[in-house]
């Protein structure tokens, strides 16, 4: 997926010497979280919309430098790094630099989305499954091995959570052997987090647990 494409360019980067009041009424008019900053032609940073409304409308950027934020991204950038560049600077505008750290335009989160959306993972008809496991204790190659010796094909898989020494892993696959796929995880110590209305086990635990409930009210 090419990046060069979904590079913007229809705002300017501000100055280093640009007035703050004026540049407050830029971001009046925008939606976007932050805005690139160049001093004498090469990109220092990125302003912030919640940084620049404490300033003074009378002073510049350059007596707010210390507040600039300096993330980018190359122009060869991967479109999975670029989505972890949005997500560890909770921004929805992320600038685009050449080698020689100039400024080629930026990137906007919801087009890189849409490049996202176009991945089989989700575009494919499939199965949503989310297991756990210790996190020392699971292997992707063990994940793999379970679903296509099921009759199962993997179409994306990623750790969707972390918590206490326990890994949710998300993984979508070909439509077709969903029970026989959640019995194998589960006979390889993973606990299945999602539900499923083909989780033979789960369903036979609801019924007993209804009889169980029948009986006890006789």
């Amino acid at each position: 997926m090419s990046m060069e494409e979904n590079i913007l360019n229809d705002i300017a980067i501000l100055d280093l010497s640009d007035n703050i009041g004026e540049t407050q009424d830029l971001f009046n008019n925008l939606t976007y979280t932050h805005l690139p900053v160049e001093k004498d032609g090469i990109y220092i940073g990125c302003i912030s919309e919640n940084d620049i409304r404490c300033f003074d409308t009378e002073k510049s950027l350059e007596d707010y430098q210390y507040s600039l934020e300096g993330f980018y991204v190359r122009e060869t950038a991967y479109w999975l790094d670029i989505l972890e560049a949005f997500a560890q600077n909770d921004t929805n505008l992320l600038p685009v630099l050449d080698e020689e750290n100039k400024y080629c335009g930026y990137l906007e989160i919801n087009d890189i989305i849409s490049l996202f959306n176009e991945t089989p993972f989700l575009n494919e008809s499939g199965n949503i499954l989310v297991v756990a496991k210790g996190f020392k204790d699971y292997s992707f190659s063990e994940v793999s091995q379970i679903v296509e010796s099921n009759n199962g094909h993997i179409l994306g898989a990623f750790i969707s959570k972390i918590e206490n020494d326990i890994a949710e892993i998300t993984i979508k696959t070909s439509p077709m052997g969903m029970n026989s796929i959640i019995q194998a995880f589960r006979r390889y110590g993973y606990n299945i987090i999602s539900e499923h209305q083909e989780d033979t086990f789960q369903r036979n635990i609801k019924d007993r647990s209804k009889y169980l409930d029948k009986y006890l009210n006789i």
